[in-house]
C-alpha cells in the first residue's frame, strides 16, 4: 500500500488527543464554560494537561483562580458543547444562554454541569505559556451513572466528531503496568 504525503496542518486529524470536554471556571463573580478537545492524562495520579491560552475568555479566571472543573458531556450534549465553544463568555452568560444547570463542587469554586457523564474538579499546577499548556491535578471526580456510558465524543479537528465505538479488554496483557485499583 503506497503512502501519499499529506499537508502538515492535517497532522491534528491523526493526533487529536482527548475527549471533547466542557471546562468550567469561576472568576469571583460569574461562572463560565469553554469547550476544549485538547486535553489528555499525563500520569496515573490525576495529572492532566490541556491546551488553552489568553485567546479564551475563561483563561484569565483559570489563571487567577488556579482551578476549574473538567466536565465530560453526555452523548446528547454534543451540539450544545460545540455551540458553547463558538461563543465568548465576554459576550454572554453561557450558563443562562445554553440553559446549563450549575451544581456546586466540593474542592473548587467552579461549578459542575448537570447532565454530564462525569465532572473532574481540578487545581492548576502549572501554566506553560510557550505552548499554552495548563497542567491540572484532579482532586475529586463525580459521575452520573445514568449518563456515564463510557463512550466519549472526540473532535477530529476538521469540524467533525466521532463517538467511541466498541471496547476490547486487554487488561491481562497490561496487568504489570496498571496501578492498583485501576
Amino acid at each position: 500500500m503506497p503512502y501519499r504525503e499529506i499537508a502538515l496542518p492535517k497532522a491534528l486529524l491523526f493526533l487529536e488527543p482527548g475527549p471533547l470536554t466542557l471546562i468550567t471556571t469561576f472568576d469571583g463573580q460569574k461562572n463560565n464554560v469553554m469547550t476544549i478537545s485538547w486535553i489528555m492524562p499525563i500520569d496515573f495520579d490525576g495529572g492532566a494537561v490541556m491546551a488553552t491560552g489568553p485567546w479564551n475568555y475563561s483563561f484569565e479566571a483559570l489563571r487567577k483562580s488556579k482551578e476549574c472543573v473538567v466536565c465530560i458531556p453526555a452523548q446528547e450534549m454534543l451540539e450544545t458543547a460545540v455551540k458553547i465553544g463558538d461563543v465568548s463568555g465576554a459576550e454572554c452568560d453561557k450558563f443562562a444562554h445554553f440553559h446549563l444547570r450549575a451544581l456546586p463542587a466540593k474542592t473548587v469554586k467552579a461549578p459542575l454541569i448537570a447532565g454530564c457523564q462525569a465532572c473532574l474538579e481540578c487545581k492548576v499546577e502549572r501554566i506553560i505559556k510557550e505552548y499554552g499548556f495548563v497542567v491540572l491535578r484532579v482532586k475529586r471526580i463525580v459521575a452520573d451513572k445514568s449518563k456515564a456510558t463510557g463512550r466519549l465524543w472526540h473532535a477530529r479537528g476538521d469540524g467533525t466528531f466521532t463517538l467511541d465505538g466498541s471496547r476490547r479488554n486487554l487488561r491481562r496483557l497490561m496487568k504489570d503496568k496498571l496501578p492498583p485499583g485501576l
